[in-house]
């Protein structure tokens, strides 16, 4: 089954700017485009739209609008829409799990300040477990940025980063962009050390040459499934979040991985993903990992 780039709408700005991320990624990767509205009844509305139909009909006149304005602008784009009652998180993870990617507005003040990310796209890039895209409000075609950069971090063992080095590698094809591979390493405490450890670091010539190597192999896979993608190796030391965060201007979109493992107190995005969401000042990709 293909699946479609499923983009979550709520009439918002920031929302619409995530539609037409979602169109534009549905066009270059021959998908088609599914928008969807989480709609609950809000009895305390306009008096005009206080009858649970004349609000429903209204939310879904909307979306169809919404949906033929990008149709318009992407002839032969196959579009549909869904409004479907229930709780925002519910229904959006419901959707994800159906999509290829799922695209979603966050607001934001800025290129300081970045991503403002709600309690509900909290939540469902907590509990989604396929790619979520995060886009402001003002968000430009990749073609009128300055960035050519497809951005990804890639950490630990190579089966860590696989899922978000092949959405990452995936995207740049579908662009014609190059992609910066970035892997930051930070200095061990002394007490981390171990002969084996010790012996690995020895026969790699230090540190920063292991982290190399490391980044190397885990890209090796990936350079031969595209070979036409050009690559850069970013091995920097400092935090992931903060090497990442200093290379964002560059890009046309940020990939972060997620470990997708619940915990006792429910899933969760992670630091990394959550410090580059609120201060990315380009499009976020969220890809969960086992």
């Amino acid at each position: 089954m293909t699946r479609p780039i499923t983009a979550g709408v709520d009439g918002t700005e920031e929302s619409l700017a995530a539609l037409a991320w979602a169109a534009r990624e549905a066009v270059r990767r021959d998908r088609a485009l599914r928008v969807v509205h989480a709609w609950r009844f809000q009895p305390n509305t306009a008096a005009e739209l206080a009858d649970r139909d004349a609000q429903e009909q209204w939310v879904r006149a909307e979306v169809q609008q919404a949906a033929a304005e990008v149709a318009a602008r992407h002839r032969g784009l196959d579009v549909t829409t869904d409004v479907l009652e229930g709780d925002p998180v519910d229904t959006l993870t419901d959707a994800v799990a159906q999509a290829e990617t799922l695209v979603l507005g966050s607001r934001g003040h800025g290129p300081v300040v970045g991503f403002l990310l709600g309690s509900v796209g909290q939540q469902v890039i907590a509990e989604a477990t396929r790619p979520v895209v995060l886009v402001r409000a003002g968000d430009k075609p990749s073609d009128e940025v300055a960035g050519h950069e497809i951005v990804v971090g890639q950490q630990g063992a190579p089966e860590d980063s696989a899922p978000a080095l092949r959405f990452a590698f995936e995207t740049a094809a579908a662009r014609g962009a190059s992609v910066r591979v970035v892997r930051a390493w930070t200095l061990p405490p002394l007490f981390s050390y171990s002969p084996a450890s010790l012996k690995l670091l020895d026969d790699a010539g230090g540190l920063e040459p292991y982290e190399r190597k490391a980044l190397t192999d885990a890209l090796a896979p990936w350079r031969e499934r595209f070979p036409d993608v050009p690559v850069v190796e970013h091995v920097e030391i400092g935090s992931a979040g903060q090497v990442l965060l200093s290379v964002s201007g560059r890009a046309q979109l940020m990939v972060v991985g997620r470990r997708a493992r619940r915990t006792a107190v429910g899933a969760r995005i992670g630091s990394v993903a959550h410090g580059v969401l609120h201060h990315a000042d380009c499009p976020v990709a969220v890809v969960p990992h086992d």
